[in-house]
């Protein structure tokens, strides 16, 4: 396995213990163990092979979001800044429909097509975490879902 999805796979494998899923608005709901599924109806209707978030105890695991425009699998224009507003659109969304939101945010990972960009990125990343910042790794990744320039899993608390 290449060394850029070794650490997915482990944190697959760790969410993969529990099984249940529950999906907003009543659309399908399975109940079994101590993991929950969960995906809007938009999610769901783009057909994605994966959730948009687990929780799991006071935890809620986010799928790595990129720039789309909510809704469409369209990567919004203008680079990476413009990129990386629109994922705090959408993890801000994700977060909110699941009882938390970014200032209960415990750990990000950053994926860049560029890592030279980084600096560009950081610029926009810390205007969403004024106050303590979450801990976070970051990586140069070779070409992302939908051409994205990033792509941002975050890790947050809920009630």
């Amino acid at each position: 396995m290449p060394k850029r999805f070794r650490h997915i796979a482990i944190a697959a494998t760790g969410l993969a213990i529990g099984v249940s899923a529950c999906y907003y608005n009543n659309v399908e709901t399975e109940s079994a163990s101590e993991a929950t599924f969960l995906s809007s109806p938009e999610h769901l209707a783009l057909g994605f092979p994966f959730s948009e978030a687990v929780q799991i105890g006071n935890m809620l695991y986010l799928s790595g979001q990129v720039g789309n425009v909510p809704g469409t699998s369209t990567v919004v224009e203008g680079g990476i800044q413009a990129e990386t507003h629109q994922i705090f659109e959408n993890i801000q969304g994700v977060l909110e429909r699941n009882g938390s939101s970014l200032d209960r945010v415990v750990k990000c990972t950053a994926m860049l097509d560029d890592i030279a960009e980084w600096p560009a990125m950081n610029e926009i990343y810390a205007e969403y975490f004024p106050g303590p910042k979450p801990v976070r790794s970051a990586l140069g990744a070779d070409g992302l879902a939908l051409g994205a320039k990033i792509e941002l899993e975050c890790w947050a608390t809920v009630d």
